[in-house]
């Protein structure tokens, strides 16, 4: 797809009409989001508000558009997209609310069409001429009244408030295990994010991690190597599965002599170590300044005193997890997006937007004593789970649970709602619930749908009458799951 040049929107600064002028970091699926969201109020179409997205590459997409993996093994490709990737949530349940899926789309789609999803997505919006491509953000430190921006093109303006979307999959975190940093150093272990598509690295392989990732990367090195030792945190895991794929718990050393040792004591000789370990927050544009500190903040209660803190795995401290409560400059006055990890990512994105409105043309509807309680409930919340360091707290900090997720959209939305802001109060839907819990079942159906070569018949003239034509479908598959399942013995 061809990008026409974007009209230089940031040059509205000098209109004395403009009132806030707003600066997006990142055009991937958070950004766009917040393109959307802002452009669709009253303030940006009285022309009270301004705003420009800056990104880097030639397209919006962010993770879900395409980068070969580059030589280098110190700089990371700029996504760790691999070429098989599918979603791992039904479309239906993962698309933002104001727009859907083409109709008869898979209900699992493979990342081009998420990809082509987001183009049109931009595209039915009139999202485009608010991007400027292929300009970075080196540099944003707040000034007197206004965030100073330096782009890498030279450019150098203010803006009143910045949106952060710049995603957190792209620094790779290498675990501090004995004995790996030998290994990456002599290339004998990888990041994932190197990884598009399976070739023969030796015999035995290790894949360490048990996401999404590691699970498909697991499954996949099983087609080129003789053995796949796949290992995984959870307690008990020591297991093999079919065939060439041997479950291990945690590896606690790599030994120069190419051994890995696992909690338990075992060890294994291995060829090549994978890493399906994660990415961390990154924010190079703030750390340069003293505008965020990179490191861990200090154990909470009481929150820090002033300021804000990157530890990698968390921001903190954050009111409604987007604004930052410090005192270096207004709290409203930036707001980091989409850095919740295993939610339904697009909604959420939505409903952060719209909370980011309400907090931008109404500072004062960010109550700090009040958000900083909340902080501390969920510090409390998170120690009665069993968390007990601040590492634990941070690893923690941002994986929701089910009803966390759920609860969180119903609350930006209803914080949202404000006089003239226009905002729709749109509630979770009990369907998104019930289905967002059977998405295991829902894909195992799928894939078998499609070995079977069936899903094309499944899918005719599935939303073309909208939403609760998807609905139906995916019930419609959980009971196809399941009956599948019990046929196998599996239940």
């Amino acid at each position: 797809m061809e990008i026409l040049p974007s009209v230089p929107l940031h040059l509205l600064r000098h209109n004395p009409q403009c009132e806030k002028r707003i600066c997006v970091i990142g055009a991937g699926a958070g950004g766009l989001a917040a393109l959307k969201v802002i452009s669709d109020s009253a303030y940006f179409k009285s022309g009270k508000w301004s705003v420009i997205a800056y990104e880097t590459r030639k397209n919006i997409g962010g993770i879900w558009l395409p980068a070969p993996p580059i030589v280098d093994a110190y700089n990371a490709p700029i996504t760790p997209l691999y070429d098989s990737l599918t979603t791992n949530l039904p479309h239906p349940i993962m698309a933002y609310t104001s727009y859907s899926f083409p109709p008869e789309t898979p209900l699992f789609p493979p990342a081009h069409v998420v990809q082509t999803y987001l183009e049109s997505y931009a595209a039915h919006f009139n999202l485009m001429s608010l991007i400027r491509f292929d300009t970075t953000v080196l540099d944003a430190r707040w000034e007197s009244t206004q965030w100073e921006v330096t782009l890498s093109d030279g450019g150098h303006f203010s803006y009143d408030h910045l949106i952060v979307a710049n995603g957190h999959y792209h620094l790779p975190r290498i675990p501090e295990v004995p004995g790996l940093a030998d290994w990456v150093k002599h290339s004998k272990a990888s990041h994932s994010a190197w990884y598009r598509k399976p070739s023969f690295l030796g015999d035995k392989i290790l894949v360490v991690g048990g996401g999404p990732s590691g699970q498909d990367i697991a499954a996949e090195m099983c087609t080129v190597s003789s053995v796949v030792v796949h290992a995984v945190t959870v307690p008990g895991a020591v297991t093999n599965d079919a065939g060439n794929l041997v479950r291990r718990g945690r590896p606690v050393e790599f030994k120069a002599n190419g051994q890995v040792v696992f909690d338990d004591g075992t060890t294994e000789d291995i060829d090549h170590c994978i890493l399906a370990t994660g990415f961390q927050m990154h924010f190079p544009f703030l750390e340069g300044t003293s505008m965020i500190n990179k490191g861990s903040p200090p154990d909470s209660p009481p929150l820090p005193r002033g300021e804000l803190f990157n530890s990698t795995y968390h921001v903190f401290p954050l009111a409604k997890h987007l604004f930052p409560l410090q005192t270096q400059y207004p709290i409203s006055s930036i707001a980091f997006m989409g850095l919740i990890i295993r939610v339904v990512p697009f909604p959420l994105l939505e409903a952060q937007a719209h909370a980011i409105v309400r907090a931008f043309a109404d500072p004062s509807s960010l109550d700090p004593i009040a958000e900083a309680v909340d902080v501390i409930s969920r510090v409390d919340k998170i120690r009665r789970a069993g968390a007990s360091t601040p590492l634990e707290i941070a690893k923690a900090w941002f994986r929701f649970d089910r009803d966390d997720q759920w609860n969180y959209r119903d609350e930006l939305y209803q914080f949202a709602q404000c006089t003239g802001s226009g905002t729709p109060l749109i509630k979770v839907t009990e369907w998104e619930k019930e289905l967002y819990d059977l998405k295991v079942e829902l894909k195992s159906g799928w894939g078998d749908l499609e070995k079977s070569g069936d899903p094309r018949e499944w899918l005719r003239d599935i939303g073309k009458n909208g939403v609760q034509d998807w609905v139906g479908l995916m019930y419609r598959v959980a009971d196809y799951a399941r009956s599948r399942n019990s046929s196998s013995g599996k239940l």
